[in-house]
């Protein structure tokens, strides 16, 4: 795993603070290191784009983030647009007042929308949960309404919620899914040795802030 852990890290600056050289730093290291994606805020997705054009790395951005409370019309706008700026991976945040109300149809459609919006566009979709503002019963639920959406993973964390990735949700989200979908761990995660932890807890991408640390600890411990 030491050798390619930068293939299951997407490389994440959403500090809302963040500068246009920042972006073009986070891309530089990106190409260097062959990060599977950057994900960045919409604004900066047509600068990585032509930052990172014909290389391996895609770029992601993210849509209703970091709350997750827009109208769906707003969310697939955001995704609209992030794909016509060269976004070609969206990380969606669910609607999770309406979750919590068992309102599982809004949820579901809510989900629905940005995939197909951003599917008819060849581009994949991660659904954020954000497990810390949910109980073990909602976390399932939300993977299982993603799954029957036509979601391509399901996302641990914004980073910006009260709690980041764990062990267990991840492990609970990838039992729920059972192969079907893949699982992000994100939020939190800042070693080697934690993102070793969320792939074994059958993690399949890593978001993090600290993608050169995480690769440079995975180097150093190689035998």
């Amino acid at each position: 795993m030491s050798h390619d852990i930068a293939r299951w890290i997407d490389h994440t600056l959403l500090k809302p603070e963040a500068t246009p050289a920042e972006i073009e730093q986070l891309c530089h290291e990106a190409r260097e290191y062959h990060f599977a994606a950057v994900c960045v805020n919409p604004p900066y997705v047509k600068q990585c784009a032509q930052l990172l054009r014909d290389t391996d790395v895609a770029v992601c951005t993210v849509v209703g983030f970091p709350l997750g409370a827009h109208t769906t019309a707003t969310k697939v706008f955001e995704t609209q647009q992030a794909l016509a700026d060269g976004a070609r991976e969206i990380d969606m945040v669910i609607n999770l007042g309406a979750l919590k109300a068992k309102q599982y149809d809004v949820v579901r459609d809510d989900i629905r929308a940005v995939c197909d919006a951003a599917h008819a566009r060849g581009a994949i979709v991660k659904v954020i949960i954000e497990a810390a503002l949910l109980t073990d019963d909602e976390k399932v639920r939300a993977c299982e309404l993603a799954r029957d959406a036509g979601a391509d993973f399901v996302k641990t964390s914004t980073g910006f919620g009260p709690g980041g990735a764990t062990v267990h949700d991840v492990a609970l989200m990838a039992r729920t899914v059972g192969g079907q979908l893949g699982v992000k761990a994100a939020g939190g995660i800042r070693t080697y040795e934690q993102a070793q932890a969320m792939i074994a807890a059958g993690a399949t991408r890593i978001g993090a802030s600290a993608g050169v640390k995480i690769v440079e600890e995975a180097r150093a411990a190689k035998p």
